[in-house]
């Protein structure tokens, strides 16, 4: 009777340790604010892997840069040193540089026709460009149209850019882009922003309303423009060995569960989107809404026509047109 007791104490003692090694903890960073598309993201993939997973496989989210700006976040996640991050393609290039080409200016005519490209095979083919550099891409999602903002004067059109001196992203592309509309570009990490702009350093940015609405950019900045000149791709990515250690199941329930993250980002860009000058108005922004698209291109031409260079006319045809 004392044995069996024995034995059965020392078995479920078993179970507990099996269970408690059987249960892993992953980390996922974003550099922007919970309450933001890119929070959604993040708590939705949680969120989706613990249910998926029975609790098995948690995963622990950190916000506002916590564990580093974006490059740091990516080549941690490529280093292995945390699991997750999800980020704008900024510093995507640095890692992978086919991704550049999504970062042309005026590249996609709507949000819905990025949504199709980066859904579909040319999309598909992107992510699988990550692998060989340690990454596991587990989605494109999104950040969204990007518009201008300065504290200087209302820009109507590109002459109005002229002079301003403007944080870019740490992407070659943009910074080509912004210096043929007469702009001194400052690539600077997306954590550094706010402080720049505050103390002067820089006169204005460009971000998805999203991304000024999560950051607070209104306190800091007091014109805004719809230029809306290039469309601004997330991605989920995950450390490949991390990924390749997972079962066939859990392998699925990751790509199934950043399916439902997207959803989730995409439907608050939307969100942001609809309601976003109205509420940055009633916070005090200047903003021009109806800009002649024409100009900014026409402007852009000597730009347009290096990327075409670049990266081939053809390749960028092929995401123009793709229905």
């Amino acid at each position: 009777m004392k044995l069996s007791k024995l034995m059965l104490g020392l078995s479920l003692a078993v179970g507990i340790v099996a269970t408690a090694s059987a249960q892993i903890t992953m980390r996922n960073s974003i550099s922007v604010a919970q309450n933001s598309h890119q929070g959604e993201a993040i708590d939705t993939l949680a969120k989706e892997v613990e249910r998926r997973t029975n609790g098995r496989i948690k995963i622990q989210n950190f916000y506002s840069g916590a564990l580093g700006a974006e490059r740091e976040s990516i080549e941690s996640v490529q280093l292995g040193t945390q699991e997750l991050t999800t980020t704008s393609t900024g510093p995507v290039p640095n890692f992978v540089p086919e991704t550049r080409i999504l970062d042309v200016p005026f590249l996609f005519r709507d949000k819905a026709h990025a949504r199709a490209v980066l859904d579909g095979p040319i999309g598909q083919e992107l992510l699988g460009k990550f692998e060989a550099k340690g990454f596991k891409a587990l989605a494109w999602g999104e950040n969204g149209v990007r518009h201008m903002t300065n504290s200087k004067r209302a820009v109507n059109g590109p002459d109005d850019l002229k002079g301003l001196k403007m944080r870019t992203m740490e992407n070659p592309v943009h910074v080509t882009a912004y210096k043929s509309l007469g702009i001194v570009t400052t690539p600077m990490a997306f954590t550094e922003v706010f402080t720049a702009l505050q103390q002067g350093t820089v006169d204005g940015q460009e971000n998805p309303l999203s991304v000024i609405m999560a950051a607070n950019f209104d306190q800091v900045q007091k014109h805004l423009t719809l230029t809306g000149h290039v469309y601004s791709p997330a991605v989920i990515l995950m450390n490949k060995a991390s990924f390749d250690k997972l079962s066939a199941a859990d392998k699925q329930i990751f790509l199934d569960s950043a399916k439902e993250a997207v959803k989730a980002n995409r439907a608050r860009v939307d969100r942001d989107d609809a309601n976003g000058v109205a509420e940055l108005r009633k916070k005090g922004m200047n903003i021009i809404e109806n800009v002649d698209k024409s100009k900014f291109i026409a402007t852009m031409a000597p730009a347009i026509a290096e990327f075409e260079k670049q990266f081939g006319k053809a390749n960028l045809d092929r995401i123009r047109n793709f229905k």
